[in-house]
């Protein structure tokens, strides 16, 4: 037995895996080896694999590098032996797919580390796969890249560090979620089993589809999605994000995140999209390039649930009917906008917690429930969309400061609508082409 040899052939890659050969080289390309399993402490280097179903399971302590493995895009490119108690570290590095990434804990696994860095899932199909996380009224398709605590012991705790992590792209978007991570949760999407503690999940350009039908009400994909139970220090989406289809959201938070920060587009071109949507707890959410949503019901951020101290961005624009620019259900401490937060869509359906329910495309909404502290917008607050208002205020707002000013020019369209005395208005400039500049509602 030797511990290194270079492969050319199936047969080849076949008897050194038997062998037991601790470092594999793949030379040149490789096709029509079935599904291969690397023991443990077995790396797999070099080349190109293809396969006509699964590619490459892992046991524990393998390592993956410089490598490229093509199976069918609705198939998994890399899993790992759920018989497996102990992961040790599996370690991805310079490695490309088409097909999913899919790393587990079930069955027997109970710990294990995932190191990963320049992770490329150039296409998969993941539409077809069971087991998809529930809560809040809806379910989650897992994503090109997965890794995923499915175990329902507490005790159970995997680790990561996943850094430039890609999926999709223009012209080939991933069906499903981008890029999720996750731990065990209930059906109301409450953490209660095993958890995943990642220090860095960095990820780079992302294009996913979920190809969710029209109307679907209970369905969800993410660009980049912390599920439940899923403790990460910080989120860096260090490339752009873009979702194209129904219920696509672009970043998505079940989880627990210390810092999440966004420094290249955030983009939505699909009916009832979201640019951020948060149901989880975040310290510090910074989002330093604009959130574009397109499509009808497609909303730039909502803090539905959960927890968010401070949220920051450079500008959120919305255009479909529906579309909501910024809505806030929960107590948020500081809320900043450097440029504009502008909608032009009217009335129109849109996707809330498993519901289709009708929404105004309203710029800034604070909900009942809803606690701003200091909320501050650098440019104009504004709608152009008929019969909606530019600020509506169920909720208090303690500091309001907006530069630009708060305006409404639609027909019918009012620039205020208040609810009780929750925010004060003083030095503000409002302005309504073609309706009231303040409402008073009941």
């Amino acid at each position: 037995m030797t511990s290194a040899v270079t492969v050319h052939t199936a047969g080849e890659l076949a008897d050194a895996l038997a062998a037991g050969t601790a470092e594999i080289t793949i030379d040149g390309e490789i096709a029509g080896s079935p599904m291969i399993t690397l023991p443990p402490g077995t790396t797999l280097r070099g080349g190109t694999l293809r396969f006509g179903a699964r590619g490459i399971r892992l046991t524990s302590d393998n390592t993956l590098a410089d490598i490229r493995i093509e199976v069918p895009v609705q198939e998994t490119a890399i899993l790992n032996d759920t018989t497996v108690a102990d992961l040790g570290t599996l370690t991805l590095r310079n490695v490309t797919t088409r097909g999913q990434i899919a790393l587990l804990a079930e069955d027997q696994v109970r710990a294990g580390h995932v190191r990963a860095e320049g992770v490329r899932v150039e296409a998969a199909d993941v539409r077809g796969r069971y087991h998809r996380p529930h809560g809040f009224g809806v379910d989650a398709l897992q994503g090109g890249f997965t890794l995923w605590n499915r175990q329902a012991d507490p005790a159970v705790v995997l680790t990561a560090e996943l850094l430039d992590i890609a999926a999709g792209s223009a012209d080939e978007p991933v069906r499903g979620s981008g890029v999720f991570v996750g731990g065990h949760g209930d059906w109301d999407g409450l953490a209660d089993g095993g958890t995943i503690t990642v220090t860095e999940l960095r990820t780079g350009e992302i294009h996913t589809d979920g190809g969710i039908p029209e109307a679907t009400p209970d369905l969800i994909s993410g660009g980049v999605f912390v599920i439940t139970g899923a403790n990460v220090d910080l989120v860096s989406c260090a490339g752009p994000v873009t979702t194209y289809g129904q219920n696509d959201m672009v970043l998505d938070n079940w989880g627990s995140v210390t810092t999440w920060t966004a420094t290249a587009e955030v983009t939505s071109h699909g009916p009832s999209g979201i640019g951020f949507v948060n149901f989880g707890r975040i310290g510090t959410l910074d989002v330093q390039a604009p959130i574009v949503t397109t499509g009808k019901g497609a909303r730039g951020f909502n803090l539905y649930d959960g927890s968010l101290e401070e949220a920051r961005f450079a500008a959120i624009a919305t255009t479909g009917d529906g579309s909501v620019g910024i809505q806030v259900s929960k107590p948020l401490r500081r809320l900043t906008v450097a440029g504009d937060v502008t909608t032009s869509g009217g009335e129109g359906l849109s996707l809330v917690k498993g519901v289709q329910v009708t929404l105004q495309a309203i710029a800034l909404s604070i909900k009942a429930g809803g606690e701003v502290e200091s909320l501050e917008i650098g440019g104009r607050l504004a709608t152009s969309g008929n019969q909606v208002a530019t600020l509506e205020v169920d909720g208090t707002v303690g500091h309001l400061a907006v530069a630009g000013g708060i305006e409404a020019s639609g027909s019918g369209s009012d620039a205020v609508w208040l609810r009780g005395q929750g925010v004060d208005l003083t030095g503000l400039t409002i302005t309504a082409a073609q309706g009231e500049q303040v409402k008073h509602l009941a």
